[in-house]
């Protein structure tokens, strides 16, 4: 199935949704120490390996994390050639003072909010797109 190009209606359909969870972003020197935990994804970098994963499991495997943040998924199958999503609703969400960490999947686009934020960021995606 072929994801969404059109910038219209991706944010027409965007259709934002607020995940359970708390979630931070730790780095590891070495993979090893996540002792086989489930992360939500992973990136490799020169300084070691960021990873996004639920508060209680780092806390558990006593990883040092400084963000706690919110996962919001943007519903709609937006296609990784989709041009002018990510800087839409960047904007709409930095206009708002709403940092937001972006990750994106095959099928999904997911922002990652601080907690405290979610609830505001919610809304403003989805005036952003009531108003496509």
């Amino acid at each position: 199935m072929t994801g969404e190009t059109s910038l219209n209606t991706l944010l027409r359909s965007m259709s934002p949704e607020l995940n359970d969870g708390d979630y931070v972003f730790c780095t590891l020197a070495d993979a090893s120490l996540l002792k086989g935990a489930e992360v939500l994804g992973s990136f490799r970098e020169r300084e070691g390996l960021t990873v996004i994963i639920e508060r209680q499991q780092a806390q558990d495997l006593g990883l040092n994390f400084e963000y706690v943040a919110a996962w919001i998924t943007l519903t709609v199958h937006s296609s990784l050639a989709a041009v002018g999503l990510t800087a839409a609703f960047a904007t709409a969400l930095g206009s708002a003072g709403i940092s937001c960490n972006v990750i994106a999947g095959y099928y999904h686009d997911h922002l990652f909010v601080a907690k405290d934020d979610a609830h505001q960021a919610l809304a403003v995606l989805q005036l952003l797109a009531a108003q496509a």
